[in-house]
């Protein structure tokens, strides 16, 4: 089996053996440990003595070996057993009747993505988390994936598990209230994770394809789970047409390509007719949300066969919806593009005036950037230079940067003025 078909089914298994274990012994941060143990267990036998028959069930039995020794170790082994036949009941030591599966055929990745995303971890701790867990990720690929040292890293996982444990959080589903609150925390996690992967926030590259990838398959997980959720198909969709253009979106020397100016034959396809359908299926059936409205509005974007049909008037609507239901200054920054482009830059110039009170906008190098563009749109190039100079100041994203200072270049060699020609 090939390095890279490993990981991915390493990757796949990761949180259906965590949920198997944590049905038996409950007790998360030793069973994490444990099928991260059994992962790299499996990433140098495997390719030595070949993939096993069974691989889950290989996973299963290593991991439940380095549990049942911890426990031991622990003199624990017979507290846990007792606890668990109280929560579970008598029924748990049965066999399952005919054509169900045993508990260790489920599939648990949307049960551990809620306990990964439990109210009393930060929205970094999640992260983290989600991607240890339930993304199969080793902590050293979580720290890379975020630029941070695996030293930092490392302490970061540990104390989200020993703060789940402190919960007292079991590995169930929670219900009523609680499960719509932790879904949107799933949801939002899972969004973080793109939109890092999309465009990092530092470093030397515009994307992490990485993230990306592995929060498209983590979104459609959730999705296999629940079908039904117009949320959970408007993220997935989001997704799917935003990475669609991912192909296209920086040059043959690594710079940043804007959406107006790619090239859209690159675009994938396929990507942009399943987001597609996914979003317009469910607009037509589910209670209109934050995450389908974006999905609609990446949409329009990519059915534009060029820069100039895209249809601003429809998106200008979309957005004010969404700045009704789910206000957010970067939802203000959006609108005012799509105003901008139906009403003039002057009108979205006023829109972002508005945001510059805002602590959360005000050193965020996107409000400067939009500015300048609309300046350059209003055609005042030298509020324009200044504000694309301001916002390469701000960013840490190295592409981000080299994309502004080019157009504030840009500006100011076309002010310079001009030496004489003739005599």
């Amino acid at each position: 089996m090939a390095a890279e078909d490993l990981g991915n089914l390493l990757r796949e298994l990761a949180p259906r053996v965590l949920g198997a274990l944590l049905r038996r012994h409950d007790a998360f941060d030793t069973c994490e440990d444990a099928v991260q143990e059994a992962l790299l267990a499996a990433v140098r036998q495997w390719p030595v003595e070949g993939t096993p028959d069974d691989p889950r069930a290989w996973l299963i039995t290593v991991a439940s070996r380095r549990v049942v020794d911890q426990v031991r170790s622990e003199q624990a082994r017979r507290r846990r057993e007792e606890a668990a036949a109280v929560r579970n009941g008598p029924e748990a030591l049965l066999a399952p009747p005919p054509g169900e599966p045993a508990p260790g055929d489920r599939d648990d990745t949307l049960t551990l993505l809620f306990m990964c995303c439990h109210p009393a971890l930060t929205p970094p701790s999640r992260i983290a988390l989600t991607l240890r867990a339930v993304g199969g990720l080793g902590t050293a690929e979580v720290a890379r994936a975020f630029l941070v040292p695996e030293a930092t890293m490392g302490p970061r996982i540990s104390r989200a598990k020993q703060r789940i444990r402190a919960e007292g959080a079991s590995f169930r589903m929670p219900v009523g209230e609680e499960y719509t609150e932790q879904l949107g925390a799933v949801l939002h996690v899972l969004y973080l994770i793109f939109n890092e992967g999309y465009t990092a926030s530092s470093g030397p590259d515009l994307r992490r394809d990485e993230l990306t990838s592995e929060a498209i398959r983590l979104t459609r997980a959730v999705h296999r789970s629940l079908p039904d959720d117009g949320e959970v198909a408007g993220l997935l969709a989001l997704m799917l047409l935003t990475d669609a253009r991912r192909p296209a979106r920086v040059d043959s020397d690594g710079d940043l390509v804007p959406l107006a100016e790619q090239d859209r034959t690159r675009w994938d396809s396929a990507a942009i007719e399943e987001g597609t359908a996914l979003v317009t299926d469910a607009m037509l059936r589910s209670p209109l949300g934050p995450y389908q409205l974006q999905a609609a509005i990446a949409a329009l974007h990519v059915q534009a066969p060029r820069a100039q049909d895209t249809d601003w008037q429809q998106i200008r609507i979309l957005y004010g919806i969404l700045g009704r239901i789910a206000p957010n200054p970067m939802v203000t920054l959006n609108h005012a593009v799509a105003v901008a482009m139906t009403d003039g830059p002057d009108a979205g110039l006023e829109l972002l005036n508005g945001l510059d009170a805002d602590t959360r906008m005000a050193r965020h190098h996107r409000l400067h950037a939009v500015r300048a563009h609309l300046l350059e749109l209003a055609d005042d190039p030298h509020a324009a230079h200044e504000s694309y100079l301001h916002a390469a100041r701000l960013t840490t994203s190295l592409p981000e940067q080299r994309h502004l200072l080019k157009r504030a270049d840009r500006l100011s060699r076309a002010a310079a003025p001009r030496a004489p020609v003739g005599p």
